[in-house]
């Protein structure tokens, strides 16, 4: 094994070296003695290549020798772009492209080792050359005896030991990148690796994928927005996925949708509002939206559908977050920029000691250049990476939940302004937020709220209970026990009142009435 480690570590360091990596180390500002490197590297004195690559070009030629694990950390980095500089997440993004397959005749021995049958035996047709292939798994089409086609999605084998070798090494590079450098502290190198680690073993497993699919067309059950594939469970294994094979235009061949009279603007408008559907509706978003990953039906071209694939990559966001992203992206639309930083502050997205008079004008100076042209030419996605790039400044903590999204914002805004270069995403947006919101203080989904609450208070109580039973336990004179039971049903009702609070926004009166008379019993002598 350590062998193996060695032999891999070398194999980093040649492509290191090749692409010239340690030009982007020395671009750093770097500590006197550690400049001293510089001149201690022998491969510094050789003549380098005619051509010269720019420094994210040189990183994603690196990444695409390096394999398929590697090719995988680099499209993982490509979403932290609010870590990375514009032009490195730009080359990052290109790694989504294709990667040469492995053998057919391994997918095929893998494939019959997980569904423990012959190919022959499971499928009446079988294409042993991969439909298309990816850092991952590669995809081959197939039928099954009852008839249906599918595509069977397999894992490239031999990748767990290479995957721990590779993220082993990645951790040590992080960490003298760290050591290095405040630049690099900055842009927390040991927590992007530690994110890849977790969703690249995620992605090992295909059921967690077939599971995600699954509750996605749930979510869109006859809708004329988005189609997802079904899953065949019954042929589905950690490393062999089965599912329906789906017949569609890819999103971005722009040639054949134009052939069937698809209309653009109707496609690009109902790419954004599946987007706020998934994120505020469901709160279970497609986190990988990339161009690969969407085709357009060949059904109905006048009132278009799309078709979503590969969902590896979920994302979600709590209540809280959903409530607060909402009423930050409505604050700016209306310019409201007090209130974008005090939401900011309450949501606990900055600390809260944070002077909001400050906070409000960094991001106004961040905001009015853009508001500034017409409203066509804004991009939603890169506000928000201002925003969030601004409020780190003031010891914003990174949200993985908000840069997933932020990244699939990116993702649906790019595709929808390339099939309507004048999609206006602001007016698009503005009214189903407005509605959402709306909605949301509706008495039915109040109650429902309240419903939920409530079904939370015998808990609560049996807490309330045994809090007051271990104080009563060290009482000298403990007291009599109607008065504990008068404590105790005014604990009951501070609970019930703060859970009501929370539903209603503190804006009702049963509230405030529960409150005092749960503090009127609590306090009673």
């Amino acid at each position: 094994m350590k062998l193996l480690a060695i032999r891999r570590l070398w194999r980093i360091l040649r492509v290191s070296i090749r692409y010239r990596l340690d030009d982007l180390l020395f671009a750093l500002p770097l500590p006197w003695h550690l400049r001293l490197l510089k001149f201690l590297m022998p491969w510094r004195c050789l003549p380098r290549r005619s051509h010269s690559f720019s420094r994210g070009e040189a990183l994603r030629l690196a990444l695409e020798d390096l394999g398929p694990v590697f090719i995988k950390f680099g499209q993982i980095l490509s979403t932290r772009r609010d870590l990375l500089p514009p032009d490195i997440a730009d080359e990052m993004a290109k790694l989504q492209d294709q990667v040469p397959p492995f053998s057919s005749e391994h997918a095929i021995k893998l494939i019959e080792e997980q569904l423990g049958a012959s190919i022959a035996e499971v499928f009446s047709s079988f294409s042993s050359v991969p439909l298309a292939s990816a850092s991952i798994a590669q995809v081959h089409a197939a039928q099954l005896k009852t008839g249906e086609d599918v595509v069977v999605k397999v894992i490239r084998p031999g990748l767990k030991p290479i995957i721990a070798q590779d993220i082993a090494w990645l951790f040590t590079l992080a960490s003298i990148a760290e050591r290095a450098s405040p630049d690099a502290r900055r842009l927390r190198p040991k927590e992007v690796v530690s994110d890849y680690e977790n969703t690249i073993y995620d992605e090992l497993d295909l059921l967690r994928e077939a599971a995600n699919t699954s509750q996605l067309r749930r979510n869109f059950s006859g809708s004329p927005l988005l189609y997802v594939p079904q899953i065949y469970w019954q042929w589905s294994r950690p490393k062999v996925l089965v599912m329906e094979r789906i017949y569609g235009i890819p999103v971005t061949d722009m040639a054949s949708l134009v052939d069937q009279r698809t209309d653009l603007k109707k496609l690009a408008e109902r790419g954004v509002e599946i987007f706020f559907t998934q994120v505020f509706r469901d709160s279970f978003f497609h986190a990988d939206m990339h161009p690969g990953n969407i085709f357009v039906s060949t059904h109905t071209p006048w009132d278009p559908q799309y078709i979503a694939i590969d969902c590896g990559i979920i994302g979600s966001l709590t209540p809280e977050d959903q409530d607060y992203l909402a009423r930050n992206l409505l604050a700016f639309f209306k310019r409201d920029y007090r209130k974008v930083a005090q939401l900011h502050i309450d949501s606990g997205w900055v600390p809260s000691d944070t002077r909001v008079n400050e906070f409000e004008a960094a991001i106004r100076t961040v905001c009015e250049p853009i508001f500034e042209r017409p409203l066509k030419e804004i991009s939603f996605g890169h506000l928000l990476l201002n925003l969030f790039q601004t409020a780190r400044r003031f010891n914003m903590e990174v949200q993985p939940q908000l840069v997933l999204l932020q990244k699939t914002l990116l993702n649906i805004e790019g595709l929808g302004r390339q099939l309507y270069p004048d999609l206006d995403l602001w007016s698009t947006a503005q009214p189903y937020l407005e509605r959402w919101m709306r909605e949301r203080y509706m008495p039915k989904h109040v109650l429902n709220n309240l419903q939920q609450q409530f079904e939370k208070l015998p808990h609560l109580a049996h807490m309330a209970r045994d809090g007051f039973e271990k104080l009563s336990n060290l009482s000298v004179q403990p007291a009599p026990p109607q008065l504990w039971l008068y404590r105790l049903l005014g604990a009951g009702l501070l609970v019930a009142s703060a859970q009501l609070g929370l539903a209603l926004e503190l804006h009702a009166w049963p509230a405030w009435l529960m409150l005092a008379t749960g503090l009127s019993l609590v306090l009673r002598r």
